[in-house]
């Protein structure tokens, strides 16, 4: 069933098939009793499956990555389909529309998302708006990035600005530096300017009467040394855990044709493509993870056996972004029984 509904989806421009599907289940859930008939259907009542990371009670190990509601706007309808956490985001401090269109392209031959999206977003103060009304008891995670305008010397101040006014909104946060999509983001992954981000969000968290998680997110395409330093930087400044990974600027696995994808330009890679790159990340990550950082794993989960082999790698926690558009609610469903 889900496959026809998404050979009917993909005839439509990315971008529109994923406002078009979020905005309609909003609406079908708006309908008395079919919100209720949903989470009949995907949630669980069994608790087996709870797991606490970072302190926080989870009641499943599948999330929602960040990226697929940026605005807030659907927490309570895909709390439904039986996520065990969402993120939201990337959120800025001021609005922005982002890269120019189409900035968001399907590649069905390898089962995968190309995307420039740009950090679109409405803005840290209309999203916590929406947060005050979510109904959903879900935990929520704040991926917060700079925006487009702000220089990366000032790029602490945006950081601080949306950890400030989302605290009392979220249950952690997400430091995203590693976009590929936001000019010269990526280097804020280098050691002294990321220590110097996460440093200045924990001393104001330990201001906090119940300081909340704080991880950091990072790409796929960095070397081993990079790799080391990141978990330096984050023992150091007691960072709660990672994300492994971004999407990626590779182009090396892709089946589609390199016409095409020349066509397409450039944007992160994710997908099925990414599954064995975001592995390596992981496997080396946790071969060197002497303090036993958790880490929330995300890249090519198409299968509760995607999602087992990176459990089984060490992740705490799985996210799902792109194999949750070609595979449909039924995957969480699979993960979780997979894990459980």
């Amino acid at each position: 069933m889900f496959k026809v509904l998404r050979s009917l989806l993909f005839i439509l421009p990315a971008e529109t098939a994923h406002h078009f599907t979020l905005n309609t289940l909003q609406l079908l859930c708006s309908i008395p009793l079919v919100r209720p008939l949903l989470a009949r259907i995907y949630q669980s009542e069994d608790t087996s499956g709870q797991t606490e990371v970072f302190g926080l009670q989870f009641k499943n190990k599948v999330g929602l990555a960040a990226g697929f509601d940026k605005n807030a706007k659907y927490i309570d309808v895909l709390d439904a389909l039986g996520f065990g956490f969402i993120e939201i985001g990337t959120v800025t401090p001021l609005p922005q529309e982002g890269n120019p269109k189409p900035r968001l392209f399907r590649l069905p031959k390898d089962e995968a998302i190309i995307n420039r999206m740009g950090f679109n977003n409405d803005g840290v103060d209309v999203i916590v708006e929406r947060l005050k009304k979510v109904n959903a008891s879900i935990l929520i995670g704040g991926n917060i990035g700079k925006n487009k305008v702000t220089p990366n010397e000032h790029a602490v101040e945006d950081y601080v600005i949306c950890f400030n006014k989302l605290f009392d909104y979220v249950d952690y946060f997400v430091v995203n530096v590693s976009s590929p999509n936001t000019p010269n983001l990526r280097e804020l992954q280098e050691k002294d300017q990321l220590f110097k981000i996460l440093n200045t969000l924990q001393e104001i968290n330990a201001s906090k009467s119940k300081p909340k998680p704080i991880l950091l997110k990072i790409a796929p395409d960095l070397n081993e040394a990079q790799l080391l330093d990141i978990l330096a930087v984050v023992h150091e400044s007691k960072t709660a855990g990672l994300i492994s990974s971004n999407t990626t600027i590779s182009r090396d696995t892709l089946t589609t044709s390199k016409k095409q994808v020349e066509a397409i330009g450039p944007g992160g890679l994710s997908g099925k493509p990414i599954l064995n790159k975001s592995n390596e990340v992981l496997r080396f990550l946790q071969a060197n993870n002497k303090e036993n950082i958790p880490i929330i794993a995300v890249g090519g989960i198409h299968s509760g056996k995607d999602a087992k082999e990176k459990i089984d790698l060490g992740a705490s926690l799985v996210q799902v972004y792109t194999g949750f558009i070609y595979e449909g609610p039924g995957l969480i469903w699979d993960i979780r029984k997979k894990l459980v």
